[in-house]
């Protein structure tokens, strides 16, 4: 994904309030060189936001006519308005190494024999994993096969395939569940008889 950005001259609370003001969001770029301060359009950036790839992938920024790889690192929203009110972007090169949380597609979900045989449902326990690699070998996702996956088994981390330049962050945790079959709910329905009528008594003469 590509982005263009500027030069950002006036720094300050006043001016980063004049910039949003303007329908423009300040930010940063560190990381391989000198900090600059930087500007971008609202709109594009909110959009952006709202897909995946924009925060776990590496990102082409248009800067002064040149263009650089950045990855999204962090950004700030207003608490109750749609708008961000701070980014930040780090620049990479082929030999920055990064630690950064990837979603996970999960595949073969409907195949699966937990689903397809017994009709149960799959729980996500985990949605996305932390992973160390060069930033240039980042995967935008990691893809999960859950055709495999039969009723009283889980798929764990361990069980997760990928490439030899990537390793798996768990933060001391084995061999967390990544997802787990949930066997189908079978709903009682009970019908309630309904009430005897009364019998009429003989009226005494």
């Amino acid at each position: 994904m590509k982005f263009v950005a500027f030069e950002r001259k006036l720094q300050g609370t006043g001016a980063s309030r004049r910039l949003r003001h303007a329908g423009k969001v300040p930010g940063i770029v560190y990381g391989a060189g000198e900090p600059v301060s930087i500007e971008l359009d609202h709109n594009a950036l909110f959009h952006a936001l709202k897909k995946e790839a924009f925060h776990s992938s590496l990102l082409d920024m248009e800067l002064a006519g040149a263009t650089t790889k950045v990855l999204l690192r962090d950004y700030q929203m207003h608490p109750y308005k749609q708008q961000v009110l701070h980014v930040d972007f780090q620049r990479v090169d082929a030999t920055t190494k990064i630690t950064k949380k990837v979603p996970l597609h999960f595949v073969g979900e409907a195949e699966s024999p937990a689903v397809k045989t017994d009709k149960g449902t799959v729980n996500h326990v985990i949605t996305e994993l932390e992973i160390t690699c060069l930033a240039q070998q980042l995967p935008e996702f990691i893809e999960v096969d859950l055709s495999g996956l039969t009723m009283g088994h889980s798929v764990h981390v361990n069980d997760i395939k990928v490439a030899p330049h990537i390793k798996i962050v768990t933060h001391g945790k084995p061999n967390p569940v990544v997802a787990t079959p949930v066997p189908a709910v079978v709903e009682e329905i009970v019908v309630a008889a309904a009430p005897a009528p009364e019998a009429k008594g003989k009226k005494k003469k």
